[in-house]
Order: structure tokens, then sequence, then C-alpha cells
């Protein structure tokens, strides 16, 4: 943790042995910590793209270790898993991923003549802050922008950064609470176990 943080000296895992969790609560929360996923589906230079979005949405200097968000997505899609729907204008995952991440790349390279990932962080963040906001150019677009970049690639990036352990801890969430459960639910109300908050 660092100085200053809103919920000092708090670790999520420390709950790992206690009566929070049983076995299949531990078991999941180890998969989360355990080896990142090697690259298996996405090519070398999507891969690479995927690392430099992250680094713009979800920004992790403090970290010596950032939360792996790309070798997730990588396993997603090398798994064949969904959320068991799509938006009617969107093709299946793996094709809304591969012509999504290919719009980001076709937009920099009109925009500024290079890759996404070659560009400097302002420049990225402006380039993203054109996409959602609907500012892309259609033409360059297999499918639609806006729909990509925030019901796929912002909605999956941010699912994974708080799917981790590590997320938990600077917003206090205790995980999952099986077999001990949440009792206290009221605003401004939590259980004894729960993180405390600096005031």
């Amino acid at each position: 943790m660092t100085d200053g943080a809103r919920y000092p000296g708090y670790r999520v895992l420390d709950k790992r042995d206690s009566p929070s969790w049983d076995e299949i609560t531990r078991q999941v929360v180890e998969r989360r910590i355990g080896p990142v996923p090697p690259r298996r589906y996405l090519n070398a230079e999507q891969w690479q793209l995927l690392d430099a979005l992250a680094g713009v949405l979800l920004p992790q200097p403090e970290r010596a270790a950032p939360i792996p968000i790309s070798p997730f997505i990588d396993a997603m899609l090398y798994e064949g898993r969904s959320e068991g729907y799509r938006h009617a204008d969107m093709p299946d995952d793996r094709a809304a991923w591969q012509l999504g991440l290919a719009g980001v790349q076709a937009e920099a390279h009109a925009r500024h003549g290079r890759s996404f990932a070659a560009l400097d962080k302002l420049t990225q963040t402006a380039l993203l802050h054109a996409l959602a906001e609907g500012r892309a150019a259609p033409s360059l677009w297999q499918v639609p922008a806006q729909r990509f970049f925030f019901d796929t690639l912002l909605k999956t990036m941010v699912g994974i950064y708080y799917a981790h352990p590590a997320a938990w801890d600077e917003i206090g969430f205790g995980g999952p609470a099986s077999p001990r459960g949440y009792v206290r639910l009221g605003f401004d109300e939590a259980d004894a176990w729960e993180a405390k908050e600096a005031r």
C-alpha cells in the first residue's frame, strides 16, 4: 500500500485463511493472482496495442507489479469465453476485438502516421477521447467505434482490473464473502471485518 492510501494497511488477501472464505472462494481468488496466462490468441502487435490502451485507460504507475489486463483478454478470446450476448450492431466477440483493435490502429495511423503504441500518452488520450465522443472516422471502422470503445474495450478492461485483489485493496472491497456473507448493507454501514477508511 502507498502512503496516504484510502484504506491504510488493508489487504484483502489477509482473509485467505479466515472464516470469510471457503475453499472454493480461495481457489477462485488464487486463479486471479496465480500465473499470468501466456499470449495464445492475439498477435504481438495486437498485444502491444492492448498494453498501450490499458496504460491510458487504467494507468498503474504506483504499482511495482501492475495488474495484468492484456493476458486475461487474450485468454478470454483464446478460450472463447463471452458474456453470452452481443449487441445487434456487433459481430461475435472474437471478430469484435479483431476489428475494433484494427480500427484503433487505423485511426492512429490516419491521424498521426504511427501506431497507437508509438504515440505519446497525451496523443493516445486525445485519440481515445475522440472515440468516446463519437468522432472516429467511419471509413476506418468495420464495427461501431463508440460501441467498441465503451462496451467491449473499456468494460472488459475495467472488469478485469476490478476482479483482481490488488484493486480490491485500493477500494476497500472485502472480496467474495463466502461463506461469511455481508450483513450490514445500509448506507454508511460496514461489517466489523471490512476495511476501515482513513479519515
